[in-house]
């Protein structure tokens, strides 16, 4: 099946420009959205090109964006001061699709790897009803006990965290090497200059612990439909941490499956058997849940949970290059590769056809 692929840049409400793309089926109307919420220091348009590919090619509108630092996005690189920007950035952007003329009937999913699955929580907080649902990828939901810093360690980071912010200081391990099984996959992601490979900065690793504990904290109000998806020998995401989400949440449609000898990068770092195995897993879940909303069903009653969360509508703008053609990458810090900290429309500029 053919599949149509666009991007563009939008502009948040604090300026910074950020890289948006997506991918449909070039012959029929999706049959349901999905989002993408990537991990930390990764990026949609190369790193979750794959993903994007055999969603669409499953039936399904497929729309990403590069955090703030993050990807072709304009910032700081993989610089966090603060997650709820990141989060209510993503919030934006994914509701401007899905107020779309052609998509306001269809079903919307939520897909999150990794960090980009303590982002697709947050988002479910933040707005309890909108979201059908959400595929959980190896999620950052709960700091697992066996790598949770000592308080002390804590407390005299954030002492200097306004002084030093965006410093490379905090110590890590090449989690490349841990996440992704395949050598030869390995080695292409190591090369994708898109993707943040240096240490963590301060703030952002504090805000990331933050981040986690929130999550951890608020694990009981999960209520949306969502499936899990773990390795069972992934060391960079603990499996407890799912079963956690898995038997905390108060969903009452809920999925977990772990996949024996599998690593982190489940979608992008195992062998391709495994990769088609999993994907065919998540496919199968959200045919099960895509359907056709009637316009009265989308109709809010007016005491819903999330207008505690909602904020004043801010008008998205839209960053067309010139010409039709794509944007340069803006210029960013350069990435060393050293470690990695990693927790995965109307008008269109750019747009190819990608044929399977």
């Amino acid at each position: 099946m053919d599949v149509q692929y666009h991007e563009e840049f939008v502009r948040n409400p604090r300026g910074v420009q950020l890289f948006t793309c997506g991918w449909l089926p070039a012959s029929s109307s999706p049959k349901a959205l999905v989002f993408l919420c990537h991990g930390y220091g990764m990026e949609c348009s190369d790193f979750m090109r794959a993903c994007g590919i055999k969603l669409a090619t499953a039936g399904y509108g497929v729309f990403g964006i590069d955090y703030e630092g993050h990807g072709k996005s304009m910032g700081a690189r993989c610089y966090i001061q603060k997650f709820e920007n990141l989060v209510a950035d993503c919030d934006r952007f994914f509701k401007s699709i899905c107020a779309m003329e052609d998509y306001r009937n269809k079903s919307r999913f939520l897909y999150g790897e990794s960090m980009g699955g303590a982002v697709a929580l947050l988002l479910h907080r933040k707005d309890p009803t909108f979201w059908d649902g959400a595929v959980l990828v190896a999620p950052m939901c709960k700091i697992s006990e066996k790598v949770k810093p000592h308080p002390v360690v804590v407390t005299l980071l954030t002492q200097v965290e306004e002084i030093i912010p965006k410093w490379k200081i905090v110590p890590t391990k090449d989690v490349i090497d841990s996440a992704f099984k395949d050598p030869v996959k390995r080695e292409k992601i190591r090369k994708n200059k898109l993707i943040y490979q240096d240490k963590p900065r301060l703030k952002t690793a504090l805000e990331l612990l933050r981040t986690s504990m929130d999550v951890e904290d608020s694990l009981s109000e999960v209520r949306m439909p969502f499936f899990i998806l773990h390795g069972e020998a992934d060391t960079v995401t603990d499996p407890e941490v799912s079963r956690a989400l898995y038997e905390r949440a108060a969903s009452t449609d809920k999925t977990i499956k772990l996949y024996p000898g599998m690593w982190h990068g489940l979608t992008a770092g195992e062998p391709d058997e495994n990769v088609e195995l999993v994907f065919s897993d998540i496919v199968s879940w959200l045919d099960e849940r895509s359907r056709h909303w009637k316009p009265e069903e989308r109709v809010r009653p007016p005491s819903e949970p999330e207008k505690l969360h909602q904020t004043t509508p801010t008008k998205i703008t839209r960053v067309a290059s010139s010409g039709g053609t794509q944007s340069p990458v803006p210029a960013h810090d350069q990435p060393q590769r050293r470690s990695s900290f990693l927790c995965g429309l109307g008008r269109r500029p750019y747009q190819q056809q990608c044929r399977m």
